[in-house]
């Protein structure tokens, strides 16, 4: 199974491609940001954001998307803006039929850490654990993208979203199943 994670954000929209697969460990295949210029309206910086996201589908062919959900801010101005980049986000993965898997962040570090508290350097330390990879991917938007991938391949047990908004159950095996090697019997 292949994951596109979805970081999102207005200047910076970090993501991640990984490869789960039925042996083994999963792979980072490449990560990233969309930049956007800060001088530009927001139509044009979301645009960015769209094109870019469509780019990133049609040259990996992910099976699912993975995006980190809205955060409340206390200024409500950037939680607002935040969710117009999901959008266009959403609106790529809906265009090219992919389905769509929304985390809340403390859901990604649970999966990623195993803690909703974790702090932002226990998964990045986990993420170069589980993906074997010598550093940690740059910048942090990117690192959070892949962690975003990975959430989903390790298996955040929730409904769905796909096709026109309706609700589809997870039609994947289980985490243990993706990451496992195949044995009857597990190594501490």
């Amino acid at each position: 199974m292949l994951v596109l994670g979805i970081d999102p954000g207005t200047a910076n929209t970090g993501y991640g491609v990984v490869r789960g697969g039925d042996v083994g460990f999963p792979s980072l295949i490449e990560c990233g940001v969309i930049r956007t210029r800060a001088r530009d309206p927001l139509p044009a910086r979301l645009r960015e954001i769209y094109e870019g996201v469509l780019e990133l589908i049609d040259k990996h062919k992910p099976d699912a998307l993975s995006v980190e959900d809205v955060f409340y801010s206390r200024n409500v101005r950037t939680t607002v803006v935040l969710g117009h980049a999901r959008g266009v986000i959403l609106l790529a993965a809906e265009q090219r039929g992919l389905v769509v898997n929304e985390f809340a962040p403390a859901e990604i570090k649970k999966a990623v850490v195993g803690t909703g508290g974790a702090t932002k350097e226990q998964v990045q330390f986990m993420l170069t654990r589980l993906l074997r990879l010598k550093s940690v991917p740059t910048p942090s938007d990117a690192a959070d993208g892949v962690a975003a991938a990975l959430a989903c391949l390790m298996g955040a047990n929730l409904p769905r979203l796909g096709g026109n908004g309706r609700v589809r159950e997870p039609s994947r095996p289980a985490a243990s199943t993706l990451l496992a090697p195949p044995s009857t019997t597990r190594r501490s």
